[in-house]
């Protein structure tokens, strides 16, 4: 039996909250059902929801734009809606404005997260919800799982001063919530004046990996392929901070990591040497077509995950981390550019 999102219990279900109540949707291609019906038209389809308007996190509605490339507001191919941007060209763009929220009385929001604390689209709804509860409007979450679970939880909290778009709030780098469990914390946290509803799933156990669920995968973001690249992204993002390749130009982003200067052999081994739990290092060459050495050669390694259960995505994100430093300690540089729309403190 299949997990039920929210999305799916309000598509045959309705809502009479929702009944009558001009619409925004916050979403991308992961609003699906099981059946990968998009929630665009599984709400146009039900008489008693008005759908008005779209928006779109980073990447877009339609999820086509690459890792921090700014998008415009447009109307949608398909749908023929409206479509706001809510990762434009500054941050104060991440935001909704007033204006976009006054043609809705309700935004709901349904894309998947991967269970990360820099993946920025839980950020982009606690935005919306902010935004929501100033202007009066009502905010709807339609739940989805944590893709990597909701037990384990890894990381440290963040330092004061140390906010931004890849961490709003202090929590751990794997942080083990959904959405709406997210969503209903920063709701009591930050004491929001603010209407708020969640869809929760049914079937969902904390302790379930994405393929016990029964619904598909569909990317949430061009450079997060397969729940493998999921599981593997809270200790491998930190590559990012780095000026080290995380293989975005490649089909097997955070899973590979390297540099011109790295080898491959030595970092698997030095890796192996570590004993760390549930996997294991194969020596890489790749070359990225974009981003990072574009089409130049990078030695360094894959990392291929052997038990879910005990791997430990973050100790081994600062191990790979370690490892490439000790080998290069004259070449490792930590990135200095802006990031996020960020460029006074460290990515």
């Amino acid at each position: 039996m299949s997990v039920q999102t929210g999305l799916a219990r309000l598509a045959t279900e309705g809502n009479d909250v929702l009944a009558g109540r001009r619409i925004g949707l916050l979403c991308n291609p992961t609003a699906v059902d099981q059946q990968l019906h998009h929630a665009i038209e599984l709400l146009s389809a039900r008489r008693e929801l008005r759908l008005v308007s779209l928006f779109g996190p980073e990447h877009g509605v339609r999820g086509d734009a690459q890792d921090m490339i700014s998008v415009d507001d447009a109307r949608d191919a398909r749908s023929g809606l409206p479509v706001h941007s809510l990762y434009g060209h500054t941050a104060e763009s991440l935001t909704p404005t007033a204006a976009m929220l006054d043609e809705v009385d309700v935004v709901i929001y349904d894309v998947q997260d991967i269970g990360s604390r820099y993946y920025t689209f839980v950020w982009t709804m606690v935005l919306a919800m902010r935004a929501c509860a100033k202007a009066g409007k009502m905010f709807c979450v339609l739940d989805r799982p944590n893709p990597i679970g909701g037990v384990q939880i890894e990381g440290p909290s963040i330092a004061a001063g140390f906010e931004s778009f890849v961490g709003l709030v202090s929590c751990p780098n794997r942080h083990g919530m959904t959405a709406g469990e997210i969503a209903r914390w920063r709701h009591a946290v930050e004491k929001l004046d603010l209407e708020l509803t969640v869809l929760t799933m049914r079937g969902w156990e904390r302790d379930m990996w994405f393929e016990h669920t029964g619904l598909p995968w569909v990317m949430p973001s061009p450079n997060m392929p397969t729940v493998d690249t999921a599981l593997v992204y809270p200790g491998m993002c930190l590559v990012e901070g780095t000026e080290l390749s995380e293989a975005r130009g490649t089909t097997r982003p955070f899973e590979l990591c390297g540099a011109p200067f790295l080898d491959g052999h030595r970092l698997a081994a030095d890796l192996t040497a570590m004993t760390l739990p549930g996997v294991t290092f194969r020596p890489a060459t790749y070359t990225p077509m974009f981003h990072k050495f574009a089409r130049e050669a990078c030695g360094g390694v894959q990392l291929h995950v052997t038990n879910a259960n005990e791997f430990r995505p973050y100790r081994t994100g600062i191990a790979v981390l370690k490892a490439a430093h000790d080998q290069a300690p004259d070449k490792f540089r930590w990135r200095e550019k802006a990031y996020e729309f960020v460029d006074q403190i460290p990515a």
